[in-house]
């Protein structure tokens, strides 16, 4: 395949991943979406994580159907990336893409929340090992002696089975055989051929015979530098004959070397033509014999090292030999870094309190749900649209448990109720169920979508920002298969009268299309009879508190037209009121709407205060 047949590849981007690359490997790249190596090719990250996206998930990207549902994806991804163990596994999840194969989605499931509760099983010092193990991995830039060694790691703290079955697999002996072994050796190490010694070099500390010979050898080969150096220090005008010459120049060598007096005795030439001639060849001579002895020793080692890797491949659990190449030190790479990835993910889920949602055929709904993009503590909700089974604990409905079988909700309230966060919420409990990825609620139920359509509210009030919309969100609509529709806010973009009018089309449009929908709005009270399958939602304002801060019952009540209690917001303005003449103003709104609830907030948060 040819690199621009890829999304986002053109000629420039492909003649440098060629060059950096190889057009070979450039290709197994993107299709194993190996980020680090198209980033090390000099693609910036954003740019290679997208194409990696569209190579391996184009059609899971046709579901956000939005800018605003691929912003949470990116988001959601980007929480997921920040409870990585290792780079690697953050690039990994950064490629993720929503998956629309049932059963592909129920096998990620099982493996996330079975690495969720092995993370959450883990006691706190296995926990820090662990992630300082990954962290030397990651310094290491994933050597295979670090993975290695953090194969060494997980398999003591007891990550051995389920999704880290491969580690498991591993041969403990094995392992840690390779790990003293690979501690002897600088380089690298190919995984198909063993140790070949034109890439790796045995470091200094793996065997006291092979460090002797090669400082004798750079210390003969410093005399051989300064032959002349030589010849002046042994000549000395006491010496009667050139034989006494000789046994000083192997005197003078053998201590300067330290190699033994007849080992530079048998470099030393039968024949010389002067002094000059006879040092510098026992200098040569020993320069040779010293390499070839360096290069024999370092081959004895290197056999020896082979046999501690477990170089022959290792063999299946039936006892079959594993497939070529598939050494001690190649599988623990494999399974490390398949390890780390898996454990993030079930890092982020245990970390935040997700949960495995249920995959259901048509519908979603969450009990007990948090947007993930909140800190600090949040008032959980419960809501849903479509067939679901959703109930309290005790398996009985609830006020609080959403009901069934309705397609549409038009969620009303109260200004800074929730409505918008509840929207994103939904956004990203259905990208994270379709990822195969638990989601952050007590309990969820979440269909298949062939398209997600979130719209955050827009400020603008024009034509222009209209058509946008509309284009933004009716084609996915019409499209064939299931659509989740996520619209916020219609009179923002238009009069009043007209979003009324455009909000109950689109209400019909859903139900008539088969498709969910919630659509945000203050227009309720505006709106026609909406079809059966549709109902209304509020949110309430219950008062404010001690602080004169808006006090929110962010659940929404079913089927119940929300208020957004502007004498709350009036109240707030008249005791913050400073300026007489600003506090005025504010209680001549009062009058218009409603004095006495004005004065009885204002009541209430007073003794609030002095309650406290």
């Amino acid at each position: 395949m040819r690199l621009q047949d890829y999304w986002g590849i053109g000629p420039k981007t492909s003649e440098r991943l060629a060059e950096a690359l190889g057009t070979e490997r450039a290709v197994e790249a993107i299709e194993s979406a190996d980020v680090r190596a198209l980033v090390d090719a000099g693609l910036h990250r954003g740019r290679a994580t997208r194409i990696l996206r569209r190579a391996n998930g184009e059609a899971g990207m046709d579901v956000l159907a939005t800018g605003d549902a691929r912003s949470v994806y990116d988001d959601l991804l980007s929480l997921a990336a920040g409870e990585a163990l290792t780079a690697h596994a953050a690039d990994r999840i950064r490629v993720l893409t929503p998956l629309l194969d049932r059963d592909a989605v129920e096998e990620r499931l099982d493996r996330v929340v079975a690495a969720r509760d092995a993370w959450a099983a883990l006691d706190e010092a296995d926990r820090e090992a662990v992630v300082d193990a990954f962290a030397g991995y990651d310094e290491s830039d994933g050597s295979d002696l670090a993975a290695v060694e953090t194969a060494v790691v997980l398999r003591k703290a007891g990550l051995t089975d389920g999704p880290f079955a491969d580690v498991g697999a591993l041969d403990g002996d094995r392992l840690r055989d390779a790990a003293d072994a690979l501690a002897d050796v600088r380089g690298s190490i190919d995984p198909a051929g063993g140790l070949d010694g034109d890439d790796i070099e045995i470091a200094t500390g793996a065997d006291d015979e092979l460090d002797r010979l090669r400082e004798h050898l750079s210390a003969a080969r410093d005399l051989a530098d300064s032959a002349f150096d030589v010849l002046e220090s042994v000549r000395d005008g006491s010496l009667r004959d050139f034989e006494a010459l000789e046994a000083a120049t192997i005197e003078h060598v053998a201590r300067e070397s330290g190699v033994e007096p007849a080992t530079v005795r048998a470099a030393a030439p039968d024949e010389a033509l002067d002094a000059a001639d006879f040092v510098s060849g026992t200098l040569r001579d020993l320069v040779v014999e010293l390499e070839a002895a360096v290069e024999e020793r370092e081959a004895a080692v290197a056999a020896d090292i082979r046999e501690r890797l477990g170089d022959e491949p290792e063999a299946d659990e039936d006892g079959t030999a594993a497939g070529d190449g598939d050494t001690t030190v190649a599988r623990a790479a494999t399974a490390t870094s398949d390890a780390a990835f898996l454990l993030s993910l079930g890092r982020f889920a245990a970390e935040n309190g997700h949960v495995r949602p249920t995959l259901v055929d048509d519908g979603i709904a969450v009990r007990g749900a948090r947007n993930p993009f909140l800190g600090g503590e949040v008032q959980p909700v419960s809501y849903g649209v479509g067939s679901h089974s959703l109930a309290d604990e005790a398996g009985v409905a609830s006020a609080d448990a959403p009901p069934t079988g309705d397609r549409v909700s038009v969620l009303t309230g109260a200004n800074s109720g929730g409505k918008t966060t509840l929207l994103e919420t939904l956004c990203a409990v259905a990208l994270l169920a379709s990822m195969g990825l638990p989601v952050p609620a007590e309990a969820a139920e979440v269909g298949t979508f062939d398209r997600i359509v979130f719209h955050r509210r827009h400020a603008s009030f024009n034509a222009g920002v209209l058509e946008s919309t509309l284009k933004s969100v009716v084609p996915p609509l019409v499209a064939d298969g299931r659509t989740l529709m996520l619209v916020d806010e219609f009179e923002a973009i238009t009069e009043p009268g007209r979003a009324a009018d455009l909000l109950n089309g689109l209400v019909t449009l859903t139900v008539d299309r088969g498709a969910l929908g919630v659509y945000v709005t203050h227009l309720a009270e505006d709106l026609s009879p909406l079809p059966d399958a549709a109902r209304i939602d509020g949110i309430f304002a219950e008062g404010l508190t001690n602080d004169l801060e808006l006090r929110v019952d962010y659940q929404p009540r079913f089927e119940t037209v929300g208020k957004s209690t502007p004498e709350f917001i009036v109240s707030r303005l008249v005791a913050n009121a400073g300026d007489r003449g600003v506090r005025a103003g504010f209680e001549h709104l009062a009058g218009a709407v409603g004095e006495e609830a004005v004065q009885r907030t204002l009541s209430d948060a007073e003794w609030a205060a002095n309650d406290d």
